[in-house]
């Protein structure tokens, strides 16, 4: 019997990976001010920085790209791509964004006004500063077991009801346009959120006049979760599922370089007319007319064949059990790693992993630094630097959660890679007393995360 589920496609196209001696590898990471967001792509052996647009396109999607109507208006592929998505997911409206921040950004135009608050199931970086911008506040409504990276509940990314109710009776529903809710949260460890959890959100949202918009990002892996744990749909489809979840939403933000398995894409949908024309007003400064918003016809094709291939169970099976090969196998080292394992990626603990070095030394950073040093495989931080620092004072957030992900791209890497990753992990986690903290020499105002720049403290 095979030790995990075999790979549901055939391998047609091949790209040769960068095999770095370890004095290279040291100097990419200084050079790159020990930020994994600045090496140079030439220089990874494999990369799990992120899985946004990091997807391979199936043969079928390919195909499609040849049939791309770039008509600057009225295109066929949009069309498509609107019949799609009514029929997937089951919003009425799509207007297509660059991708998922585009629609962000409309969203929060269309929406927020100055002193507003946006409760949310955890921050998510560009989420929050699209809200931020448009002048709210946000305020995590998530369940306090989403922050505790060793708590087992199936659900981690559920609302807490009694959280969002205090929110609505300290501010008022009038200064609470929506809320966001996530499926999966990416920053509590991919974890999921239950319909049970999405229908009583959108019951208690309603009865106050609060809209919800979901981000839609990873929509296909919480309905896989939905489909194993939730009592009652296991012999649902993820379609189905897809289908009933959505029903609990007045709308949704889309970055479809994640569920959607294209390079590049988004879209906002909706339901409501009168949002719906006022975000096609905002696509066209921002965007693009609203029948492309940013994209060539070419990629809405792909994107519109992409959403049909995810709900196939067996693409969605062996995607989430490659990722828990490679948690299993960390967990049994006794790496400290996020539970349960979520939907795209691996989060290794950095406060268990490296427990001497404080928070505000960065210690998820420079895991993500020295893991990259020893084996060339990038990964990224999700702790202090993505959080940012509050708008008022000045001062770091500080999350209780400290990761950093390991995030596996969409039909890209094997089984043998997982292996080759587990055992750098592992190695480091053996030498872990040796990794000293790190202080920052450069900081951006926004997003810090992508381009701020390190230094070891000796």
């Amino acid at each position: 019997m095979a030790k995990y589920m075999a790979e549901p496609y055939k391998i047609k196209v091949v790209e040769p990976i960068a095999m770095k001696t370890p004095e290279q590898l040291a100097a990419a990471i200084e050079e790159a001010g020990y930020n994994t967001f600045l090496l140079k792509s030439k220089d990874v052996y494999i990369d799990l920085l992120t899985d946004s647009g990091t997807t391979a396109m199936s043969d079928n999607q390919w195909a499609g790209m040849m049939i791309g109507d770039e008509a600057y208006a009225g295109s066929n592929n949009f069309y498509n791509l609107e019949k799609t998505v009514q029929e997937i997911y089951g919003f009425k409206y799509v207007v297509p964004t660059h991708q998922g921040r585009g629609a962000e950004n409309i969203l929060s135009k269309i929406c927020i006004k100055p002193g507003d608050y946006v409760p949310g199931n955890m921050y998510f970086t560009t989420t929050r500063a699209h809200q931020e911008l448009a002048g709210a506040t946000f305020e995590d409504v998530i369940i306090d077991e989403a922050h505790d990276s060793q708590n087992e509940h199936p659900f981690k990314g559920n609302i807490d009801l009694n959280k969002f109710q205090a929110l609505i009776d300290r501010v008022g529903a009038e200064r609470i346009p929506y809320i966001c809710l996530a499926v999966t949260v990416n920053l509590a460890g991919g974890q999921p959120v239950s319909i049970k959890n999405m229908r009583e959100v959108k019951q208690l949202a309603e009865k106050h006049g609060i809209k919800v918009m979901f981000d839609a990002t990873r929509c296909v892996e919480n309905a896989f979760f939905i489909k194993e744990r939730e009592e009652g749909y296991q012999d649902k489809s993820i379609a189905e599922i897809l289908k009933e979840m959505f029903s609990y939403a007045d709308g949704a933000t889309m970055s479809g370089k994640k569920d959607c398995l294209v390079n590049i894409g988004g879209f906002l949908a909706l339901n409501d007319p009168d949002l719906y024309q006022k975000a096609t007003q905002l696509v066209v400064l921002y965007e693009g007319m609203p029948s492309y918003g940013g994209l060539a016809g070419r990629d809405m094709e792909a994107m519109a064949r992409g959403i049909r291939e995810s709900v196939d169970y067996y693409y969605i099976k062996h995607r989430i059990e490659q990722i828990r090969y490679l948690g299993e196998k960390l967990d049994a080292a006794g790496v400290p790693i996020v539970k349960p394992i979520g939907g795209h990626a691996i989060f290794l603990d950095a406060r268990k992993f490296l427990p001497h070095i404080p928070q505000d030394q960065f210690p998820a950073q420079m895991l993500a630094a020295q893991l990259y040093k020893i084996s060339g495989v990038r990964s990224m931080e999700r702790g202090i630097v993505s959080a940012g620092r509050n708008a008022v004072t000045g001062d770091h957030h500080y999350p209780k959660l400290e990761l950093v992900r390991l995030t596996i791209p969409r039909r890209v890497y094997t089984y043998a890679h997982m292996d080759v990753v587990a055992d750098a992990v592992i190695e480091l986690y053996k030498k872990r007393d040796t990794i000293p903290g790190l202080k920052m020499v450069y900081e951006p105002p926004v997003l810090r995360f992508f381009t701020a720049r390190f230094e070891p403290i000796k």
